[in-house]
């Protein structure tokens, strides 16, 4: 943890700017096209997860129509679509984008260092991803169709061929999930070593922005608790294909051991996810209240414990599978627990927020809009995180309204703040500001008519893995059918604004105003290096001063001190 550099691999191609197209932008080794790498692949991905929510909520809505662009969706199709669309947004968007795209972006840059310390690591962590997102794609079309039995992958729907389910696609799908958790773990190897050992002149552990620290703890965290996963997934693809009986109850394997394997790690990746989204927030509200971050080392600390807990609480997705219920008793407790370093997380922001000058720039409002949206989502997890309470409620809509409460805000609020605050840094131009609202308003108060609505027919009964709700009388009553409705058009509402995102990040790539070096007037390393950086980063690596948030320091003309400044 030392603060001088260690020796990094050969960068045998910093001067890669003179290279071939094919070589500069698909075989890279600079950390920064290799962040755009994953952002962009996790974008695509994005589309086909968000296409086939589209779908199966047009199902859900309008029972047996031709929902334009798929065609009529059977009752296999609908179970493909969930399963994939769950599997798409957490393991190849959220993962992709939030932590290995600004992971790569962000560390060396933050911390003053050229590179990551391993580059070809790098450049292959990306290939092995890549190369899982098109195993899972091809599992789309072997015969007889993709897996459809759920992103959990649930014994026996993920290994009996007789519930309609093609060993072929449900092994892809299970080698696609194992092949992408090898890249992460390159990916992770190389953030940790790189933040605890590449620093800046100057930099002590407490000077490192809040974002690098969450993505730290977060890589931490996924090499820790995986493992038991991949060693469930080999035995999973046994079962599958060689007649092997680990999770098979009539034969004396037990369906119920993989759910503890996934889970012990599913838990944790909230956390993973949840992290560096928490960081990214922290450098946005700093820098548009103008305010020096509140408690830094309580937040840090806070994130330390939320990492320590999140192996503590798996079991209570597990309340009704027959686990014994004085182990519930223990994880609802738990579960309770960990709500508290969340909910202080938070509230240091909005403490951060309190008298500050603040700017509702577009990367604010995404920022604001994670606090607000996020506690929403913690708040009904409590009720869920309470045994007898997610026994009526477990595997209801207000389960999936709780989980995207979660999830948005992690995944797409987290990201689109992110994008739109770095953007001038990563193309050196700037986003158009009124698109970049208009897109925020749209999709913001269009994800709230959706989910809102799945809280009443959740608590009402409905449940999530219903196909056709016409074939149960009971649950098929006007009202919900109307929330059904409504929240199926509101996400065609929030779909139809994403083009404006996609159109002002594509015009403003190469057609926005050219950036300055810090136009946001902030102090984190990252912009003292040219919009957008050369391979190196900077002719002559910056020394580090202060800390990374002393904003409206009193008695400095300017209202914020950058890192690299010696006075």
């Amino acid at each position: 943890m030392a603060t001088a550099p260690v020796h990094h691999e050969t960068h045998d191609d910093h001067g890669h700017a003179r290279a071939g197209f094919i070589r500069h932008y698909f075989f890279s080794t600079d950390h920064k096209m290799i962040a755009m790498q994953y952002m962009f692949t996790g974008m695509a991905m994005a589309l086909i997860g968000g296409f086939f929510a589209y779908a199966f909520r047009m199902q859900l809505a309008f029972p047996g129509m031709d929902v334009p662009g798929f065609g009529v969706v059977s009752a296999n199709e609908y179970n493909h679509l969930i399963t994939n669309h769950g599997a798409i947004m957490i393991f190849w968007v959220a993962m992709p984008v939030l932590i290995a795209a600004f992971g790569n972006y962000l560390i060396p840059l933050m911390i003053g260092c050229d590179d990551m310390v391993f580059p070809k690591l790098n450049r292959l962590s990306y290939q092995i991803f890549l190369l899982s997102a098109l195993i899972l794609i091809a599992s789309f079309f072997v015969p007889g169709g993709g897996f459809a039995g759920a992103w959990t992958m649930y014994p026996p729907l993920s290994t009996k061929p007789e519930f309609g389910l093609t060993p072929l696609g449900a092994t892809l799908f299970v080698v696609a999930v194992g092949v992408e958790f090898v890249a992460f773990l390159l990916g992770g190897i190389n953030f940790v070593t790189t933040a605890m050992n590449s620093r800046a002149p100057g930099m002590r552990m407490y000077d490192i922005p809040m974002v690098v620290w969450m993505i730290v703890i977060a890589s931490i965290l996924f090499m820790g608790s995986v493992g038991p996963l991949v060693a469930g997934a080999v035995m999973l693809i046994f079962d599958q294909n060689f007649g092997t009986a680990f999770f098979d109850p009539t034969r004396g394997g037990d369906p119920v051991l993989w759910q503890h394997l996934f889970w012990f790690f599913g838990h944790p990746e909230v956390y993973v996810v949840l992290l560096p989204a928490v960081g990214i927030v922290a450098e946005i509200i700093t820098v548009f209240s103008r305010k020096k971050l509140f408690a830094y080392r309580t937040v840090l600390y806070t994130a330390f414990g939320t990492g320590v807990l999140s192996f503590m609480v798996w079991a209570h997705h597990q309340f009704i599978a027959g686990i014994d219920p004085r182990m519930a008793n223990i994880f609802t407790i738990t579960t309770l627990l960990i709500s508290i370093p969340v909910a202080e997380m938070l509230f240091v922001y909005i403490a951060t927020l309190f008298g500050g000058s603040i700017t509702f720039t577009t990367p604010m409002l995404w920022a604001l809009s994670f606090i607000a949206t996020f506690l929403i989502g913690g708040v009904t997890g409590i009720f869920l995180g309470a045994s007898g309470a997610d026994i009526y409620l477990h595997d209801t809509y207000f389960v999936l309204a709780h989980f995207h409460y979660t999830f948005f805000p992690i995944a797409i609020i987290g990201t689109f703040a992110g994008i739109t605050f770095w953007f001038p840094k990563m193309f050196g131009r700037m986003m158009n500001e009124r698109l970049g609202k208009i897109h925020f308003w749209g999709t913001v108060i269009a994800f709230n008519c959706i989910f809102i609505p799945l809280f009443v027919v959740g608590v009402a009964g409905e449940h999530r893995r219903i196909y056709d709700f016409t074939n149960f009388p009971e649950l098929a009553r006007p009202a919900l059918r109307n929330l059904d409705e409504f929240a199926t058009i509101s996400l065609l509402v929030m779909l139809a604004f994403q083009p404006i995102f996609l159109f002002n990040l594509f015009y403003s790539m190469f057609r926005g105003p050219k950036a300055p070096k810090n136009p946001w007037n902030s102090n984190t390393l990252e912009w003292s290096a040219d919009s957008p950086p050369p391979h190196g980063n900077w002719p002559e690596l910056p020394r580090v001063y202060r800390g990374p948030y002393e904003y409206s320091v009193p008695g400095r003309e300017q209202d914020y001190w950058p890192q690299n400044a010696p006075n």
